[in-house]
């Protein structure tokens, strides 16, 4: 075993974290890891006792609210990612007035609590509005809609694919000027160097984007309260039924969640992210 080896094994065992130099950082560490865990604990065991069955997973509603979330979630992810991927290396790599309002408008609905940001979009996209009015026209219903759920999730989630990307792009700098150095244009360099060296991060942004999309609430409730999505019907389930009777739909996104988790960790490894 070569010393590196040695090393990162000393690294990563128990002892190393509960016996040797890292044991102050893992005890802290494990009061926010255990504090994390408990309500999963308490939830799930709580709800053994409660007259959950297989049956109650296959509820219509809880079929529909997952459909409607699995199939919104992954065009707001491609929607963020289409147009969020130019916009952060447009930052990365330009200088311009008002470059700082742009930034802090990115970060806003990060900031922000999603219902407000729900009121911005009936705001802007209500059936009332101009806008609104003109896709009434054509036949379109911005809110309470399909769409509504994908405005809402896009406008809460995307910011995650635009800071990852852009602090991928601000890293990778060195590298395209090099390879302008040697002749290459802008758009070559783009897709040759700055793309592939970032695709950790993208594809990071990505994973974020989509678990946030997925989890959103209260954007969603203010523009598309019908149809439900899954954080709708659990709300609804909550009200009308009950803590423990949300087991079912919230089983199924724990499981969603957990899946992007380890996605993101297996992308970031298999694309070259080293340890």
């Amino acid at each position: 075993m070569t010393r590196m080896h040695e090393t990162k094994s000393n690294r990563t065992g128990f002892n190393s974290v509960f016996g040797g130099d890292y044991t102050v950082f893992g005890l802290l560490g494990a009061i926010l890891a255990v504090y994390l865990l408990y309500p999963f604990v308490t939830f799930f065991a709580g709800a053994q006792g409660n007259g959950i069955s297989v049956a109650d997973f296959t509820r219509p509603e809880i079929i529909s609210a997952a459909r409607y979330s699995l199939t919104t979630a992954p065009i707001s992810t491609a929607v963020a990612t289409a147009f969020g991927v130019p916009l952060a290396y447009f930052l990365s790599r330009s200088e311009f007035r008002g470059k700082l309002l742009v930034d802090s408008l990115v970060i806003l609905p990060l900031v922000l609590p999603p219902v407000v940001g729900g009121v911005m979009l009936l705001t802007g996209f209500g059936s009332f509005t101009p806008v609104g009015q003109v896709a009434n026209s054509l036949g379109l219903t911005l809110t309470d809609s399909y769409i509504g759920i994908i405005f809402a999730q896009t406008f809460v989630a995307s910011p995650f694919v635009v800071i990852t990307s852009r602090a991928g792009f601000d890293s990778v700098e060195e590298y395209e000027r090099a390879s302008r150095s040697l002749g290459k244009g802008p758009v070559e360099t783009f897709f040759r160097v700055s793309l592939p060296l970032t695709s950790g991060h993208i594809l990071a942004g990505v994973a974020l984007t989509f678990a946030r999309s997925i989890g959103e609430f209260g954007a969603t409730m203010m523009t598309a309260y019908n149809p439900h999505t899954m954080p709708t019907q659990i709300w609804v389930t909550f009200i009308s039924r009950g803590v423990y009777a949300t087991l079912p739909i919230v089983a199924v996104l724990v499981t969603f969640g957990l899946a992007v988790v380890v996605g993101i960790r297996y992308s970031g490894k298999s694309i070259g992210v080293k340890e």
